[in-house]
């Protein structure tokens, strides 16, 4: 399966049941095109429940099989809480044509938030480019942008995916962050973020020059995805990156 399309969903899902939120993402999953890598929100089932962690990891236990399905002629990536060993995770999954491909559980915890009183750390070395059908793809997970030492591991990216659940006062540090991502690997960056009343929305694609396609209004950010970008930029300016 190609990706040809690149597309970042935002919704607002912290006041809404597990069942809404799953209901809302499975719409509009479905009215993206085949081929399309699509990403969502930060946790966009549950949001962060800490006073529901068992309902939220049963529930995404239950979903997986409607999860897998709906990454039919797709890619879809998304954030879970799970329960390992007795203990929580916020895990980043990429689900491609009916089968789960990859795991990876979030390092960097947002302190201000709470989330290391309820969630385990994954490992950094976790953190790992991965092939998805000849596309070297990436995952930071919200907080882990801030993080430069992680941003050598997706080095040789052609795709770094952010789903995040991010604050309006910090809006520009995100738009700042994946921008600066983008350039500095030369390479696609998507963003997807809550529009809850105390998000920042601000989900985008952005593409190797830096160029941003976004749209605080829309639910799904759609862009084209060209492989030829990625080489011209490099080419262009020579970093280290043409393989």
């Amino acid at each position: 399966m190609m990706i040809s399309r690149l597309i970042s969903l935002q919704f607002d899902y912290a006041t809404k049941s597990f069942e809404e939120n799953f209901e809302t993402l499975g719409k509009l999953v479905t009215s993206c095109d085949k081929n399309s890598l699509i990403l969502a929100p930060e946790l966009c089932l549950s949001a962060y429940s800490y006073e529901n962690l068992e309902e939220s990891a049963e529930f995404s236990r239950k979903i997986l099989p409607r999860l897998r399905e709906l990454s039919r002629h797709k890619s879809l990536c998304l954030t879970l809480t799970q329960k390992v060993d007795g203990k929580f995770y916020n895990n980043a999954k990429i689900f491609c044509d009916t089968k789960e491909v990859y795991s990876q559980a979030k390092v960097k915890l947002f302190a201000l938030g709470g989330e290391p009183k309820y969630f385990q750390s994954g490992n950094t070395k976790e953190i790992k480019v991965i092939d998805v059908h000849g596309v070297k793809i990436s995952i930071l997970i919200c907080f882990e942008l801030r993080f430069i030492e992680l941003w050598e591991k997706l080095r040789g990216s052609d795709i770094i995916l952010i789903p995040s659940y991010w604050g309006k006062p910090r809006k520009s540090h995100l738009r700042a962050l994946s921008t600066a991502l983008a350039i500095a690997n030369q390479c696609f960056v998507v963003v997807s973020n809550s529009t809850d009343e105390d998000m920042a929305s601000g989900s985008c694609v952005i593409d190797p020059f830096g160029e941003v396609i976004d749209g605080d209004n829309l639910r799904l950010i759609s862009a084209k995805y060209d492989k030829r970008l990625i080489k011209k930029m490099r080419r262009y300016m020579d970093i280290g990156l043409i393989r």
